[in-house]
């Protein structure tokens, strides 16, 4: 249940913690100039924004008043990332043939993680997600929902489970929804 020797802070990104996000992700944009733009540009946009690009596109999104998710504060530093919205707000998932919606129900989504290298490890992702869980619920929402990458019982770079890993959503209180491939699944929260 996290570090107890650190106290965690959570904060939406806003114009005024961009500085922090920036550091956070570092020169190359967190994994190879995502800047979490991932599920937000259609593919040839995002591979064409790749790095500078996709850093302006997620800057204009902050600047203009959106929240695309939490930031994860030890003390005064940046140690971690969430992306939270409403799923309509990810137009790439929006079209996704494997992580098609269940249903008609509205959800926000969990899309990304992003932990600085000297907080991994130390329950960092299962807060963010419960830090994401009640940021939503104060925002009315029902449902979230994620896509965690299936483990198959192996440890998998960090790069690769982005979208995080069964174990810490069933800690954090999701439940499996679907299986819709071999490497991804889709988990609900419900709040009440």
């Amino acid at each position: 249940m996290g570090d107890r020797m650190i106290k965690w802070n959570f904060h939406p990104l806003t114009p005024g913690r961009w500085d922090d996000f920036e550091k956070l992700f570092g020169p190359r944009g967190a994994y190879a100039g995502c800047w979490c733009m991932w599920w937000r540009l259609a593919r040839k946009d995002f591979e064409r924004n790749q790095g500078e690009g996709n850093r302006k596109a997620m800057k204009a999104l902050v600047d203009s008043g959106k929240i695309p998710g939490i930031l994860a504060y030890a003390g005064k530093e940046p140690a971690g990332w969430c992306s939270i919205a409403r799923r309509e707000d990810f137009p790439v998932l929006e079209r996704s043939r494997v992580l098609k919606r269940l249903d008609d129900k509205p959800v926000w989504s969990i899309v990304c993680f992003f932990i600085g290298k000297m907080h991994r490890g130390r329950g960092l992702g299962e807060e963010l997600i419960r830090a994401a869980v009640r940021y939503a619920g104060k925002r009315g929402a029902k449902i979230v929902e994620a896509y965690p990458a299936a483990d198959k019982g192996k440890t998998l770079p960090p790069f690769s489970v982005f979208m995080g890993v069964p174990k810490i959503f069933e800690r954090a209180g999701f439940k499996e929804c679907a299986r819709p491939s071999a490497s991804k699944l889709i988990y609900r929260y419900w709040i009440v």
